[in-house]
């Protein structure tokens, strides 16, 4: 028989297996997260919608509020480095997806409970929850996957790997499109639960492929050998980076994504808040992240394996910092409703897709303990501190400029720290070549 996959992604028939099961895992992941994500940001936004949020005697709105439960995922996701970083000391890949998915359903019984009449408290901890889910579960996804495979093999298989999570990106934002009006909180969160006993059981195979076969690779273990123990693992991660100018750019290249990601969503949002009121909301939220994953479907499907498979991960790597220059340029010069729709297109629909094959690849090539701790330490903590900068420069702006037409000028800040962030791709793509290179010569 033909290879099925030989038309979009070069993958070799005996890789089949392992590459659909972890297609299915991130399908699912991705599934819930946009499943959460829209749910929690509805909530959180349509509770403060009429009567704002009082801080201190300072009245915010929605997207102001929401600003500053994004600070708070900092604190969160430094906690979540911390227990991530210890349990890999003596849990790895499916092990590890066991005990975050077990948390999550657990919570998903006890958010069930709340969320019919929920109070500040319930709301902020439901979207603080949302965010967690995807630090974590996505973390936990790809440090398996990373663990898994060689350099080469990652050019080849996340193309189709990442094809899952933009499916499920597709899949999650149209279903919650299709059934928003018809489905409770409580049922959608059942249906989280659900998928989540689904990911554990496909990490359960996908493990056993990874332990029972020959990897070619010495440097990739082929049973669960712990990590190394050192140090506090508050801190064992950092010091990983901050040893490595490899692993530096690639807090650059996330870091500097994170903020501009941050700054480009405040638009969004407060654009639609401008323009829309009441259920108009809610529909154009899940509007836009539909049309959001079919691009990310397309980019995904035919571009992604395509270019990091015949030019190169740097020209991968370009793909989202020029789409995020061309939108911020288009919403600077007219700010109607579209236009800062489009900011949520062009970074989320190549976010999730080249651009996440691609950054992740840079990981490869890593040592192991760099995989576990230094990535967890990157994925979590400095994406949600980039996430808190872009939090002040954007309340910074809008302290300076109180009415709608200031946030253009937000798209000023953007151009210049997309400037900064090729800069950085220029050299991650540098070094993983000159690293892989390095690699292949070794016996």
């Amino acid at each position: 028989m033909a290879n099925p996959f030989k038309a979009f992604m070069d993958i070799r028939r005996e890789e089949i297996p392992f590459a659909l099961l972890m297609f299915s895992y991130f399908f699912l992941v991705i599934t819930s997260f946009w499943i959460l994500k829209p749910i929690k940001k509805i909530l959180f936004i349509q509770f403060y919608d009429t009567s704002g949020f009082d801080l201190f005697g300072t009245l915010l709105r929605g997207s102001q509020a929401e600003l500053l439960a994004k600070v708070l995922n900092m604190v969160v996701a430094f906690l979540a480095v911390i227990v991530f970083t210890w349990l890999s000391r003596k849990y790895v890949r499916q092990q590890l997806t066991f005990i975050f998915t077990g948390f999550f359903c657990v919570s998903y019984l006890v958010f069930g409970t709340l969320l019919p009449n929920p109070n500040d408290g319930v709301v902020w901890s439901f979207y603080l929850f949302g965010d967690l889910f995807s630090t974590l579960m996505v973390a936990t996804f790809f440090t398996f996957m990373n663990d898994s495979v060689s350099a080469g093999d990652a050019k080849r298989l996340y193309g189709l790997v990442g094809l899952g999570g933009v499916l499920g990106g597709v899949f999650g934002a149209s279903f919650v499109r299709l059934w928003i009006d018809q489905v409770s909180h409580q049922g959608w969160l059942i249906i989280c639960l659900g998928i989540g006993l689904a990911i554990a059981v496909i990490a359960f195979a996908a493990g056993k492929i990874v332990e029972k076969r020959q990897i070619v690779q010495s440097a990739i273990p082929t049973n669960n050998t712990n990590l190394v123990r050192s140090g506090n693992p508050a801190f064992e991660g950092a010091k990983l980076v901050f040893k490595s100018r490899y692993l530096l750019s690639i807090v650059a290249i996330v870091g500097l994504y994170e903020i501009l990601s941050q700054v480009l969503d405040f638009q969004f949002t407060s654009t639609i808040e401008h323009f829309l009121d009441g259920d108009e909301i809610g529909h154009h939220f899940a509007t836009v992240y539909s049309i959001t994953n079919w691009f990310s479907f397309l980019v995904q499907l035919f571009l992604t394996s395509f270019i990091m498979t015949r030019f190169s991960l740097t020209a991968a790597l370009f793909m989202l910092p020029a789409a995020i220059l061309l939108s911020s340029a288009g919403f600077m010069i007219m700010p109607v409703l579209w236009a800062g729709s489009i900011l949520n297109i062009a970074d989320n629909g190549f976010s999730y897709s080249i651009n996440q094959s691609a950054k992740e690849t840079l990981y490869v090539p890593t040592s192991r303990d760099e995989k576990y701790k230094a990535k967890a330490f990157i994925d979590m903590f400095v994406q949600r501190f980039a996430k808190a900068i872009a939090v002040g420069v954007s309340l910074l702006i809008t302290t300076i400029f109180s009415d709608f037409s200031s946030i253009r000028w937000l798209s000023l800040f953007t151009v210049a720290v997309v400037v900064l962030w090729m800069y950085a791709v220029l050299y991650a793509g540098r070094k993983f070549k000159e690293i892989t290179k390095s690699q292949e010569k070794q016996p």
